[in-house]
Protein backbone atom coordinates (compact mmCIF):
# COMPACT_ATOMS: atom_id res chain seq x y z
CA UNK A 1 0.00 0.00 0.00
CA UNK A 2 1.27 3.63 -0.88
CA UNK A 3 2.12 5.38 2.68
CA UNK A 4 0.20 8.28 4.27
CA UNK A 5 1.92 11.47 2.34
CA UNK A 6 2.42 13.45 5.76
CA UNK A 7 2.98 12.82 9.40
CA UNK A 8 4.60 13.91 12.48
CA UNK A 9 7.78 11.84 13.55
CA UNK A 10 6.88 10.16 16.69
CA UNK A 11 10.56 10.61 18.42
CA UNK A 12 14.37 11.96 17.20
CA UNK A 13 14.34 7.61 16.15
CA UNK A 14 11.36 6.61 15.11
CA UNK A 15 9.29 7.65 12.21
CA UNK A 16 5.66 6.34 10.12
CA UNK A 17 7.90 8.08 7.02
CA UNK A 18 11.13 6.06 7.19
CA UNK A 19 9.51 2.94 6.01
CA UNK A 20 11.13 0.21 5.78
CA UNK A 21 14.43 -1.10 4.81
CA UNK A 22 14.78 -0.89 0.58
CA UNK A 23 17.44 -3.28 -1.50
CA UNK A 24 18.99 -4.89 1.59
CA UNK A 25 18.08 -8.92 1.54
CA UNK A 26 19.84 -11.14 -1.55
CA UNK A 27 17.84 -14.33 -2.80
CA UNK A 28 20.48 -16.21 0.00
CA UNK A 29 19.34 -14.01 2.72
CA UNK A 30 15.86 -14.79 1.46
CA UNK A 31 15.76 -18.59 1.53
CA UNK A 32 17.63 -18.56 4.53
CA UNK A 33 14.43 -16.61 5.96
CA UNK A 34 12.18 -18.90 4.27
CA UNK A 35 13.80 -21.93 5.47
CA UNK A 36 14.44 -20.48 8.86
CA UNK A 37 10.61 -20.09 9.77
CA UNK A 38 10.08 -24.02 8.91
CA UNK A 39 12.69 -25.08 11.28
CA UNK A 40 14.46 -27.80 9.72
CA UNK A 41 15.68 -29.71 12.89
CA UNK A 42 12.51 -29.15 14.58
CA UNK A 43 10.27 -31.12 11.89
CA UNK A 44 12.73 -33.81 11.45
CA UNK A 45 13.00 -33.98 15.33
CA UNK A 46 9.69 -33.14 16.66
CA UNK A 47 7.16 -32.90 13.51
CA UNK A 48 8.37 -36.34 11.84
CA UNK A 49 8.65 -38.79 14.78
CA UNK A 50 4.84 -36.88 15.64
CA UNK A 51 3.69 -37.66 11.97
CA UNK A 52 4.80 -41.14 12.80
CA UNK A 53 3.29 -41.52 15.80
CA UNK A 54 0.06 -40.37 15.50
CA UNK A 55 -0.65 -41.36 12.13
CA UNK A 56 0.57 -45.50 13.00
CA UNK A 57 1.78 -45.06 8.97
CA UNK A 58 5.39 -45.12 7.78
CA UNK A 59 4.67 -43.21 4.50
CA UNK A 60 5.80 -39.87 6.04
CA UNK A 61 7.90 -39.14 3.46
CA UNK A 62 5.59 -39.73 1.20
CA UNK A 63 3.41 -36.93 2.72
CA UNK A 64 6.46 -34.15 2.42
CA UNK A 65 6.77 -35.05 -1.29
CA UNK A 66 3.35 -34.59 -1.78
CA UNK A 67 2.82 -30.95 -0.16
CA UNK A 68 5.79 -29.51 -1.73
CA UNK A 69 4.57 -30.16 -5.10
CA UNK A 70 1.09 -29.03 -4.09
CA UNK A 71 3.64 -25.52 -2.95
CA UNK A 72 5.34 -25.56 -5.97
CA UNK A 73 2.37 -25.53 -7.92
CA UNK A 74 1.24 -22.48 -6.14
CA UNK A 75 4.26 -21.00 -6.46
CA UNK A 76 3.73 -20.73 -9.89
CA UNK A 77 1.31 -18.18 -9.83
CA UNK A 78 2.27 -16.92 -6.51
CA UNK A 79 5.87 -16.12 -8.14
CA UNK A 80 4.30 -13.95 -11.11
CA UNK A 81 2.14 -11.96 -8.71
CA UNK A 82 4.89 -11.05 -6.62
CA UNK A 83 6.63 -9.43 -9.67
CA UNK A 84 3.75 -6.92 -9.75
CA UNK A 85 2.70 -6.64 -6.38
CA UNK A 86 5.07 -5.27 -3.80
CA UNK A 87 4.16 -5.29 0.06
CA UNK A 88 4.95 -6.30 3.53
CA UNK A 89 1.33 -7.92 4.55
CA UNK A 90 1.68 -9.90 1.37
CA UNK A 91 -1.28 -11.70 1.77
CA UNK A 92 -3.31 -8.60 2.37
CA UNK A 93 -1.81 -7.04 -0.78
CA UNK A 94 -2.18 -10.19 -3.09
CA UNK A 95 -6.08 -10.39 -1.88
CA UNK A 96 -6.67 -7.05 -2.32
CA UNK A 97 -5.55 -6.93 -5.93
CA UNK A 98 -7.49 -9.77 -6.68
CA UNK A 99 -10.40 -9.89 -5.11
CA UNK A 100 -11.42 -6.28 -3.31
CA UNK A 101 -10.14 -4.79 -0.80
CA UNK A 102 -12.80 -5.82 1.95
CA UNK A 103 -11.61 -9.34 1.19
CA UNK A 104 -7.90 -8.17 1.22
CA UNK A 105 -8.45 -6.87 5.16
CA UNK A 106 -10.47 -10.07 6.08
CA UNK A 107 -7.07 -11.84 4.84
CA UNK A 108 -5.04 -9.45 6.58
CA UNK A 109 -6.72 -9.86 9.88
CA UNK A 110 -6.69 -13.66 9.44
CA UNK A 111 -2.73 -13.61 8.69
CA UNK A 112 -2.44 -11.11 11.26
CA UNK A 113 -3.96 -13.48 13.80
CA UNK A 114 -2.28 -16.50 12.10
CA UNK A 115 1.45 -15.25 12.05
CA UNK A 116 0.87 -14.33 16.15
CA UNK A 117 -0.51 -17.32 16.62
CA UNK A 118 2.21 -19.48 15.27
CA UNK A 119 5.07 -17.22 16.20
CA UNK A 120 3.59 -17.50 20.60
CA UNK A 121 2.78 -20.54 20.11
CA UNK A 122 6.65 -21.83 19.72
CA UNK A 123 7.50 -20.28 22.94
CA UNK A 124 5.83 -22.78 24.73
CA UNK A 125 8.43 -25.47 23.07
CA UNK A 126 11.25 -23.38 23.14
CA UNK A 127 10.78 -22.95 26.76
CA UNK A 128 10.44 -26.32 27.47
CA UNK A 129 13.21 -27.26 25.69
CA UNK A 130 15.61 -24.95 27.11
CA UNK A 131 14.35 -25.37 30.62
CA UNK A 132 14.80 -29.18 30.25
CA UNK A 133 18.16 -28.32 28.84
CA UNK A 134 19.56 -26.32 31.70
CA UNK A 135 17.69 -28.38 34.76
CA UNK A 136 19.71 -31.75 32.36
CA UNK A 137 23.55 -30.12 32.55
CA UNK A 138 23.61 -27.65 35.69
CA UNK A 139 20.50 -29.14 37.93
CA UNK A 140 19.02 -25.09 38.21
CA UNK A 141 14.94 -25.59 38.05
CA UNK A 142 14.65 -23.15 35.53
CA UNK A 143 10.66 -22.53 34.62
CA UNK A 144 9.42 -23.02 31.23
CA UNK A 145 8.09 -19.75 31.32
CA UNK A 146 11.73 -18.20 32.02
CA UNK A 147 13.35 -20.05 29.62
CA UNK A 148 10.23 -18.70 27.24
CA UNK A 149 11.52 -15.44 28.52
CA UNK A 150 14.91 -15.10 27.64
CA UNK A 151 14.05 -16.16 24.26
CA UNK A 152 11.35 -12.92 24.02
CA UNK A 153 14.13 -10.70 25.51
CA UNK A 154 16.10 -11.64 22.17
CA UNK A 155 13.71 -11.68 19.77
CA UNK A 156 12.23 -8.67 20.87
CA UNK A 157 15.80 -7.04 20.32
CA UNK A 158 16.69 -8.37 16.54
CA UNK A 159 13.08 -7.63 15.68
CA UNK A 160 13.89 -3.46 16.72
CA UNK A 161 17.55 -3.81 14.31
CA UNK A 162 18.08 -4.03 10.78
CA UNK A 163 16.55 -6.88 9.22
CA UNK A 164 19.82 -7.89 7.83
CA UNK A 165 21.27 -8.76 11.30
CA UNK A 166 18.67 -10.73 12.15
CA UNK A 167 18.85 -12.75 8.29
CA UNK A 168 22.84 -13.66 8.84
CA UNK A 169 21.75 -15.21 12.56
CA UNK A 170 18.92 -17.31 10.90
CA UNK A 171 21.63 -18.33 8.03
CA UNK A 172 24.04 -18.90 10.48
CA UNK A 173 21.49 -21.01 12.95
CA UNK A 174 20.23 -23.05 9.66
CA UNK A 175 23.28 -24.04 8.07
CA UNK A 176 23.92 -25.61 11.83
CA UNK A 177 20.22 -27.43 11.59
CA UNK A 178 21.31 -28.98 8.26
CA UNK A 179 24.67 -30.22 9.80
CA UNK A 180 23.45 -31.65 12.80
CA UNK A 181 20.02 -33.22 10.75
CA UNK A 182 22.59 -34.32 7.86
CA UNK A 183 24.79 -36.50 10.50
CA UNK A 184 21.82 -38.16 11.61
CA UNK A 185 20.93 -38.77 8.50
CA UNK A 186 24.25 -40.80 7.38
CA UNK A 187 24.31 -42.44 10.69
CA UNK A 188 21.13 -43.69 9.92
CA UNK A 189 21.84 -45.34 6.65
CA UNK A 190 25.12 -46.59 8.31
CA UNK A 191 22.97 -48.61 11.03
CA UNK A 192 20.01 -49.57 9.40
CA UNK A 193 19.28 -52.65 11.45
CA UNK A 194 16.91 -53.71 8.77
CA UNK A 195 18.77 -52.90 5.89
CA UNK A 196 17.88 -49.62 3.13
CA UNK A 197 14.59 -50.40 2.69
CA UNK A 198 12.17 -48.09 0.28
CA UNK A 199 9.49 -49.40 2.37
CA UNK A 200 7.67 -46.03 3.67
CA UNK A 201 7.38 -44.81 0.04
CA UNK A 202 5.35 -48.44 -1.43
CA UNK A 203 1.00 -47.15 -1.68
CA UNK A 204 0.28 -49.50 1.29
CA UNK A 205 2.78 -47.07 3.38
CA UNK A 206 0.45 -43.88 2.88
CA UNK A 207 -2.46 -45.00 0.27
CA UNK A 208 -4.80 -45.52 3.18
CA UNK A 209 -7.11 -43.15 5.13
CA UNK A 210 -4.71 -42.17 6.95
CA UNK A 211 -2.90 -39.98 4.48
CA UNK A 212 -5.24 -37.47 5.79
CA UNK A 213 -3.08 -36.99 9.00
CA UNK A 214 -0.14 -37.49 7.04
CA UNK A 215 -0.53 -34.27 5.29
CA UNK A 216 -2.46 -32.36 8.06
CA UNK A 217 0.38 -33.01 10.08
CA UNK A 218 2.78 -32.15 7.11
CA UNK A 219 2.00 -28.64 6.20
CA UNK A 220 3.02 -27.62 9.52
CA UNK A 221 6.85 -28.50 8.12
CA UNK A 222 5.62 -25.83 5.37
CA UNK A 223 4.88 -22.61 7.08
CA UNK A 224 6.65 -19.64 6.84
CA UNK A 225 7.48 -20.74 2.96
CA UNK A 226 4.92 -18.23 1.79
CA UNK A 227 6.62 -15.42 3.93
CA UNK A 228 9.20 -14.06 1.08
CA UNK A 229 6.27 -11.86 -0.22
CA UNK A 230 6.49 -10.27 3.05
CA UNK A 231 9.87 -9.10 2.57
CA UNK A 232 9.37 -7.93 -1.04
CA UNK A 233 10.13 -3.90 -0.19
CA UNK A 234 13.56 -5.00 1.87
CA UNK A 235 14.77 -7.33 -1.37
CA UNK A 236 17.23 -6.45 -3.73
CA UNK A 237 15.32 -7.59 -6.79
CA UNK A 238 11.84 -7.57 -5.81
CA UNK A 239 10.39 -8.80 -9.38
CA UNK A 240 12.89 -11.78 -9.83
CA UNK A 241 13.50 -12.48 -5.94
CA UNK A 242 10.43 -13.70 -4.09
CA UNK A 243 9.64 -16.22 -6.80
CA UNK A 244 13.00 -17.57 -6.77
CA UNK A 245 13.70 -17.41 -3.50
CA UNK A 246 10.31 -19.16 -2.92
CA UNK A 247 10.73 -22.00 -5.20
CA UNK A 248 14.58 -23.01 -4.04
CA UNK A 249 12.78 -23.10 -0.37
CA UNK A 250 10.31 -25.22 -1.18
CA UNK A 251 12.09 -27.33 -3.52
CA UNK A 252 14.98 -27.98 -0.26
CA UNK A 253 12.32 -28.12 2.58
CA UNK A 254 10.26 -30.58 0.55
CA UNK A 255 13.10 -32.54 -0.91
CA UNK A 256 15.23 -32.46 2.43
CA UNK A 257 12.11 -33.46 4.96
CA UNK A 258 11.34 -36.23 2.76
CA UNK A 259 14.89 -37.58 2.40
CA UNK A 260 15.29 -37.13 6.52
CA UNK A 261 12.39 -38.80 7.37
CA UNK A 262 13.28 -41.89 5.32
CA UNK A 263 16.31 -42.26 6.62
CA UNK A 264 15.36 -42.04 10.24
CA UNK A 265 12.65 -44.75 9.12
CA UNK A 266 15.73 -46.58 7.65
CA UNK A 267 18.17 -45.69 11.14
CA UNK A 268 15.55 -46.91 13.61
CA UNK A 269 14.00 -49.27 11.47
CA UNK A 270 11.05 -49.55 9.39
CA UNK A 271 8.98 -52.13 11.26
CA UNK A 272 10.31 -50.03 15.05
CA UNK A 273 9.59 -46.41 13.47
CA UNK A 274 5.94 -45.86 14.43
CA UNK A 275 6.27 -47.76 17.55
CA UNK A 276 9.28 -45.99 19.27
CA UNK A 277 8.28 -42.82 17.67
CA UNK A 278 4.62 -43.38 20.11
CA UNK A 279 7.37 -43.88 23.08
CA UNK A 280 9.76 -41.15 22.73
CA UNK A 281 8.28 -38.38 20.63
CA UNK A 282 10.45 -35.66 19.83
CA UNK A 283 12.99 -37.15 21.81
CA UNK A 284 13.77 -39.76 19.66
CA UNK A 285 16.19 -38.28 17.53
CA UNK A 286 18.35 -37.61 21.00
CA UNK A 287 17.61 -41.16 21.95
CA UNK A 288 19.04 -42.68 18.39
CA UNK A 289 22.29 -40.98 18.68
CA UNK A 290 22.99 -41.52 22.01
CA UNK A 291 22.48 -45.51 21.20
CA UNK A 292 25.00 -45.16 18.72
CA UNK A 293 27.34 -44.17 20.95
CA UNK A 294 27.37 -40.10 19.76
CA UNK A 295 26.24 -38.67 23.54
CA UNK A 296 27.95 -35.44 22.41
CA UNK A 297 25.73 -35.22 19.02
CA UNK A 298 22.88 -35.79 20.95
CA UNK A 299 23.71 -32.73 23.07
CA UNK A 300 24.78 -30.66 20.20
CA UNK A 301 21.40 -31.46 18.64
CA UNK A 302 19.42 -30.87 21.82
CA UNK A 303 21.43 -27.04 21.91
CA UNK A 304 20.82 -26.82 18.22
CA UNK A 305 17.01 -28.10 18.44
CA UNK A 306 16.59 -25.11 20.64
CA UNK A 307 18.63 -22.71 18.34
CA UNK A 308 16.05 -24.35 15.31
CA UNK A 309 13.11 -23.36 17.47
CA UNK A 310 14.77 -19.49 18.42
CA UNK A 311 14.99 -19.10 14.47
CA UNK A 312 11.30 -20.53 13.72
CA UNK A 313 10.53 -17.36 16.56
CA UNK A 314 12.46 -14.58 14.83
CA UNK A 315 11.50 -15.69 11.40
CA UNK A 316 7.64 -15.21 12.68
CA UNK A 317 8.22 -12.30 14.82
CA UNK A 318 9.61 -10.56 11.73
CA UNK A 319 6.43 -11.41 9.91
CA UNK A 320 3.74 -10.79 12.16
CA UNK A 321 5.70 -7.31 12.52
CA UNK A 322 5.64 -6.22 8.52
CA UNK A 323 1.79 -7.24 8.67
CA UNK A 324 1.16 -4.57 11.57
CA UNK A 325 3.26 -2.54 10.19
CA UNK A 326 1.49 -2.41 6.51
CA UNK A 327 -1.95 -2.21 7.94
CA UNK A 328 -0.74 0.51 10.04
CA UNK A 329 0.62 2.44 7.14
CA UNK A 330 -2.67 2.27 5.12
CA UNK A 331 -4.42 2.76 8.33
CA UNK A 332 -6.50 -0.22 8.32
CA UNK A 333 -4.97 -0.31 12.16
CA UNK A 334 -3.91 2.66 14.18
CA UNK A 335 -1.18 4.75 11.78
CA UNK A 336 1.16 4.43 14.56
CA UNK A 337 1.76 0.93 13.69
CA UNK A 338 3.86 1.87 10.71
CA UNK A 339 6.19 3.89 12.90
CA UNK A 340 9.97 2.21 11.73
CA UNK A 341 13.39 3.03 12.75
CA UNK A 342 15.14 6.44 10.78
CA UNK A 343 18.10 4.54 10.27
CA UNK A 344 18.00 0.81 10.78
CA UNK A 345 14.13 0.89 9.10
CA UNK A 346 12.81 -2.25 11.22
CA UNK A 347 9.05 -1.91 11.72
CA UNK A 348 9.79 -1.20 15.71
CA UNK A 349 6.30 -0.23 16.33
CA UNK A 350 5.09 -3.70 14.55
CA UNK A 351 7.59 -5.29 16.42
CA UNK A 352 6.67 -3.96 19.48
CA UNK A 353 2.94 -4.60 19.22
CA UNK A 354 3.89 -8.39 18.56
CA UNK A 355 6.10 -8.53 21.77
CA UNK A 356 3.33 -7.16 24.20
CA UNK A 357 0.87 -9.67 22.49
CA UNK A 358 3.78 -12.72 23.08
CA UNK A 359 4.56 -11.38 26.21
CA UNK A 360 0.53 -11.63 27.38
CA UNK A 361 0.30 -14.81 26.47
CA UNK A 362 3.58 -16.36 28.44
CA UNK A 363 2.39 -14.72 31.50
CA UNK A 364 -1.51 -16.11 30.89
CA UNK A 365 -0.17 -19.65 30.18
CA UNK A 366 2.24 -19.15 33.26
CA UNK A 367 -0.06 -18.73 35.43
CA UNK A 368 -3.34 -21.04 34.18
CA UNK A 369 0.27 -24.13 34.26
CA UNK A 370 0.77 -23.24 37.75
CA UNK A 371 0.14 -27.02 39.33
CA UNK A 372 -0.61 -28.24 35.97
CA UNK A 373 -0.95 -32.03 36.12
CA UNK A 374 0.78 -31.74 32.81
CA UNK A 375 3.68 -31.06 34.63
CA UNK A 376 6.78 -29.83 32.46
CA UNK A 377 4.97 -31.18 29.54
CA UNK A 378 1.95 -27.76 30.11
CA UNK A 379 3.60 -25.65 27.49
CA UNK A 380 3.80 -28.17 25.26
CA UNK A 381 0.86 -29.76 25.22
CA UNK A 382 -1.46 -26.43 25.19
CA UNK A 383 0.65 -22.96 24.20
CA UNK A 384 2.46 -25.09 21.19
CA UNK A 385 -0.08 -27.69 20.87
CA UNK A 386 -3.11 -25.25 20.05
CA UNK A 387 -2.02 -22.06 18.77
CA UNK A 388 0.57 -23.54 16.39
CA UNK A 389 -2.13 -25.91 14.94
CA UNK A 390 -4.43 -23.05 14.72
CA UNK A 391 -2.24 -21.10 13.03
CA UNK A 392 -1.59 -23.73 10.26
CA UNK A 393 -5.28 -24.27 9.68
CA UNK A 394 -5.19 -20.36 9.04
CA UNK A 395 -2.37 -20.29 6.69
CA UNK A 396 -3.75 -23.14 4.65
CA UNK A 397 -6.90 -21.07 4.25
CA UNK A 398 -5.26 -17.98 3.19
CA UNK A 399 -2.90 -20.02 0.79
CA UNK A 400 -6.40 -20.95 -1.44
CA UNK A 401 -7.74 -17.99 -0.81
CA UNK A 402 -4.50 -16.05 -2.42
CA UNK A 403 -4.25 -19.38 -5.35
CA UNK A 404 -7.72 -17.84 -6.11
CA UNK A 405 -6.59 -14.07 -5.91
CA UNK A 406 -3.88 -15.01 -8.55
CA UNK A 407 -6.42 -16.02 -11.09
CA UNK A 408 -8.89 -12.82 -10.48
CA UNK A 409 -5.88 -10.60 -10.45
CA UNK A 410 -4.73 -11.74 -14.11
CA UNK A 411 -8.29 -12.26 -15.75
CA UNK A 412 -9.02 -8.74 -17.07
CA UNK A 413 -4.62 -8.15 -17.91
CA UNK A 414 -2.83 -11.11 -18.24
CA UNK A 415 0.47 -9.26 -18.49
CA UNK A 416 2.32 -11.87 -20.84
CA UNK A 417 1.78 -14.67 -18.76
CA UNK A 418 0.14 -18.38 -20.20
CA UNK A 419 -2.79 -19.78 -19.10
CA UNK A 420 -0.83 -22.59 -17.22
CA UNK A 421 0.61 -19.29 -15.00
CA UNK A 422 -1.94 -17.35 -14.62
CA UNK A 423 -5.14 -19.67 -14.36
CA UNK A 424 -4.53 -23.56 -14.36
CA UNK A 425 -1.40 -23.76 -11.87
CA UNK A 426 -3.94 -21.11 -9.57
CA UNK A 427 -6.80 -23.62 -9.72
CA UNK A 428 -4.77 -26.75 -9.35
CA UNK A 429 -3.41 -25.21 -6.13
CA UNK A 430 -6.17 -23.74 -4.58
CA UNK A 431 -8.26 -27.19 -5.03
CA UNK A 432 -5.93 -28.89 -3.66
CA UNK A 433 -4.92 -26.61 -0.84
CA UNK A 434 -8.58 -26.58 0.06
CA UNK A 435 -8.52 -30.32 0.38
CA UNK A 436 -5.55 -29.99 2.86
CA UNK A 437 -7.84 -27.66 4.67
CA UNK A 438 -10.45 -29.68 5.13
CA UNK A 439 -8.28 -32.84 6.14
CA UNK A 440 -6.97 -29.88 8.80
CA UNK A 441 -10.47 -29.43 9.91
CA UNK A 442 -11.46 -33.17 10.02
CA UNK A 443 -8.53 -34.26 12.22
CA UNK A 444 -8.27 -31.28 14.67
CA UNK A 445 -9.03 -32.87 17.33
CA UNK A 446 -5.99 -35.58 16.51
CA UNK A 447 -3.92 -32.54 15.96
CA UNK A 448 -4.27 -31.01 19.36
CA UNK A 449 -4.12 -34.54 21.35
CA UNK A 450 -8.31 -34.28 22.48
CA UNK A 451 -9.13 -37.56 24.49
CA UNK A 452 -13.10 -37.58 22.74
CA UNK A 453 -14.92 -34.73 22.39
CA UNK A 454 -13.27 -31.40 22.93
CA UNK A 455 -14.83 -27.52 22.63
CA UNK A 456 -10.99 -26.30 20.96
CA UNK A 457 -11.89 -28.57 18.23
CA UNK A 458 -14.54 -25.62 18.03
CA UNK A 459 -13.08 -22.67 19.44
CA UNK A 460 -9.57 -22.59 18.14
CA UNK A 461 -10.33 -22.64 13.81
CA UNK A 462 -13.41 -19.97 15.23
CA UNK A 463 -10.63 -17.91 16.31
CA UNK A 464 -9.41 -17.99 12.98
CA UNK A 465 -11.72 -17.79 10.81
CA UNK A 466 -13.09 -14.93 12.96
CA UNK A 467 -10.70 -13.02 12.71
CA UNK A 468 -11.24 -13.58 8.58
CA UNK A 469 -14.86 -12.61 9.46
CA UNK A 470 -14.34 -9.11 11.80
CA UNK A 471 -11.33 -7.75 8.91
CA UNK A 472 -14.87 -8.28 6.55
CA UNK A 473 -16.71 -6.27 8.64
CA UNK A 474 -14.21 -3.88 9.43
CA UNK A 475 -13.44 -3.25 5.91
CA UNK A 476 -17.41 -2.44 5.28
CA UNK A 477 -17.06 0.18 8.32
CA UNK A 478 -14.15 1.62 6.48
CA UNK A 479 -15.62 1.76 3.77
CA UNK A 480 -18.83 3.74 4.81
CA UNK A 481 -16.88 5.98 8.01
CA UNK A 482 -13.65 6.43 5.81
CA UNK A 483 -14.23 6.51 2.13
CA UNK A 484 -11.15 8.20 1.60
CA UNK A 485 -9.13 6.14 3.32
CA UNK A 486 -11.17 3.19 1.87
CA UNK A 487 -10.48 4.74 -1.60
CA UNK A 488 -6.80 4.56 -1.32
CA UNK A 489 -6.59 0.91 -0.37
CA UNK A 490 -7.09 0.17 -4.23
CA UNK A 491 -3.51 1.68 -4.45
CA UNK A 492 -1.81 -1.50 -3.96
CA UNK A 493 2.27 -1.65 -4.36
CA UNK A 494 1.92 -2.56 -8.33
CA UNK A 495 4.15 -2.80 -10.37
Amino acid sequence: MTPPSTTASTSEHLSTQAGLARRTLTVRHLVFLIIAASAPLTVVAGGAPTSFAVTGLTGVPVGYLGLGIILVVFAVGYGAMSAHVHNAGAFYAYVSSGLGVRQGIGAAMLALVSYNAMQIGLYGIFGFALSSLVSAKTGLDLPWWGAALIGFVAVGWLGMNKIDLSAKVVGVLVLLEFAVVIVVDVISFMVAPEGVTAAPFAPEAWATHGIGAILAFGIAAFMGFESGAIYSEEVKDPRRSVARATFIAVAIISLFYAFSSWALAVGVGVSDIVPLSQKYGPDLVFVFLEQQGSTLMADIGNVLFITSLFAALMAFHHAAARYFFSLGRSRVLPRLLAASGRHNHAPIAGSMAQSVLALALIVIFAIAGAGSELGALFPVVTMFTWLTNAAAFGLVFLLCVTSLAVIAYFRTDHRGYSPLVRLWAPAVSALALGIVFVLILVNFDVMIGAEGPSPLVVVMPAIIIGAGVVGLVWGEILRRSKPEVFAGLRDADVG
